[in-house]
């Protein structure tokens, strides 16, 4: 099930905070949790009922595995036994992450494994049909971090209910953001969390109004161009391949973004908060930067559970390189079973060195400057993430550099949806898309983010949420899915 569908608005969301308050009014506060539990476990059956089964089985697999993890464990936060004791519950650390990386790899990266094999051997090995479960890159990690954090000792006061929610919870399962334990177990059970408040109601209708608008709105206006352009990159003009690269930009950002928004917004509808996944990424002004505000929490999770038992920073520069670019390969990989993904991670580990090894020079430099080669490598960045091979992307940054045609082919034009605009726009073709160019540029480097902004309740931001939620609501019909639900 999706946000942006008319199920999901119209009779899953409202069924599930009433039946949930509901309940909490009655006074039925594990009914309350069951319940929410049992409608996070329907919304991501809807897909595919078959794969709840690899979710229970997961979740009652990782539950197992963080007992065995706290038996030696007199107390939550306590430090992992020594001796005999200890090498077992390693070991167990070990089998339990191994598991879920195991089955993460089969489902997402066994057979690009037997392609690459098939190639490297001049086999033909016969790949298998696997449909890809819906965030199991999102909950894998999560669970992996579950079991670091209990055999740490840190999950001893929690209930198998109050971690079955953690882990199935709705607004996140499909695309994050990637929770800790501590962050979000302990609303479960706050008293004042239990009662409907107007105002957390008021303020997550207007930011999950404002996720679906990026969503539905936003990224759909620059989907087209973005289809049309990584469908002929051959034919593609300098001016074209340039503007390509900067809808598909855009429409990453209001699209990963926008549902980032909409899952905190539910959330503040159930009193419940969500950590911030973005900060105006595109305000960067280095690479370094650019990852403190692009997918907030998977940097965290890469940088608590890899960089810093790697190392980190702490065995002289060589080692901090090394670390940085494992870091960054398995960011990569997480996101997908190409090498585009691979080379795209490896770029961005590579600039994360250069950053650190010329901080100085750079920090040195205009402002102005910082940030637009930072935006640029960013834009140049998402060429490789969006391109179906690595020669798609050499042959579209060959089309971006042909400065002899800077024309722009008419099928750009053509490729944008604007049939909610009015005839005035559509009359003006190019001008509105430039416009709308120009909005997007703006919104994106000179509004605030959701925390920031607070979102006090005002008429005026009821009025906006209203005009934002019925024009999402009247354009659902055709809207793709999110970028990110392939990851």
């Amino acid at each position: 099930m999706q946000f942006n569908s008319y199920l999901f608005i119209m009779l899953f969301l409202p069924s599930c905070i009433g039946g949930y308050f509901g309940l909490q009014h009655l006074g039925r506060k594990t009914g309350a949790r069951l319940f929410l539990a049992a409608m996070s476990l329907l919304f991501f059956a809807y897909g595919n009922p078959w794969y709840l089964l690899l979710l229970l089985a997961s979740t009652g697999f990782n539950w197992g595995i963080s007992r065995m993890l706290l038996e030696n464990v007199k107390e939550a936060g306590s430090a992992p036994s020594p001796g005999r004791d200890g090498g077992k519950r390693k070991a167990i650390l070990i089998l339990g992450i191994g598991a879920n990386l195991g089955l993460l790899f089969y489902y997402k990266y066994f057979n690009f494994f037997l392609e690459n094999l098939n190639l490297f051997l001049k086999q033909d090995l016969l790949l298998t049909r696997i449909l890809l479960p819906v965030g199991i890159s999102f909950f894998t990690f999560q669970q992996v971090a579950w079991l670091v954090d209990s055999y740490r000792g840190e999950t001893g006061g929690y209930g198998f209910l109050d971690y079955a929610i953690f882990t199935v919870y709705f607004p996140k399962i499909a695309m994050g953001p990637i929770l800790l334990h501590r962050e979000f177990i302990p609303q479960l059970t706050e008293e004042a969390r239990r009662r409907m408040d107007s105002e957390n109601m008021s303020k997550g209708l207007m930011v999950f109004a404002a996720g679906l608008f990026k969503k539905v709105i936003l990224a759909e206006f620059f989907a087209g161009p973005v289809a049309w352009g990584f469908s002929q990159v051959g034919l593609l003009s300098a001016a074209d391949a340039f503007l390509v690269m900067l809808a598909y930009t855009f429409q990453l950002y209001f699209d990963f973004s926008g549902y980032c928004d909409m899952a905190v917004g539910i959330s503040q509808m159930f009193n419940l908060e969500l950590p911030q996944n973005f900060n105006s990424p595109y305000k960067a002004l280095s690479p370094v930067d650019f990852w403190k505000r692009w997918h907030m929490t998977l940097t965290r999770f890469l940088r608590n559970y890899i960089y810093f038992p790697l190392g980190g920073s702490r065995k002289g520069k060589v080692r901090t390189y090394v670390n940085v670019m494992a870091v960054f390969l398995a960011s990569g990989l997480w996101h997908g079973a190409n090498w585009t993904f691979i080379l795209w991670g490896m770029i961005h580990g590579a600039a994360q060195c250069l950053n650190r090894m010329f901080d100085r020079q750079w920090n040195r430099l205009h402002i102005a400057f910082q940030w637009m080669a930072t935006f640029l490598f960013v834009n140049l960045g998402w060429v490789i993430f969006r391109a179906d091979s690595i020669s798609q992307a050499k042959q579209f940054f060959k089309r971006l550099v042909c400065f002899g045609n800077m024309q722009i082919n008419p099928g750009f034009i053509e490729s944008f949806k604007m049939v909610e605009l009015p005839q005035v726009f559509l009359n003006h073709r190019i001008m509105t898309i430039f416009l709308i160019y120009g909005i997007a540029i703006h919104l994106v480097m000179n509004t605030r983010n959701m925390a920031e902004a607070g979102l006090k309740p005002t008429v005026q931001r009821a009025a906006g949420t209203a005009v934002m939620l019925v024009w999402s609501i009247i354009s659902l019909a055709g809207i793709t899915t999110f970028i990110y639900f392939q990851f």
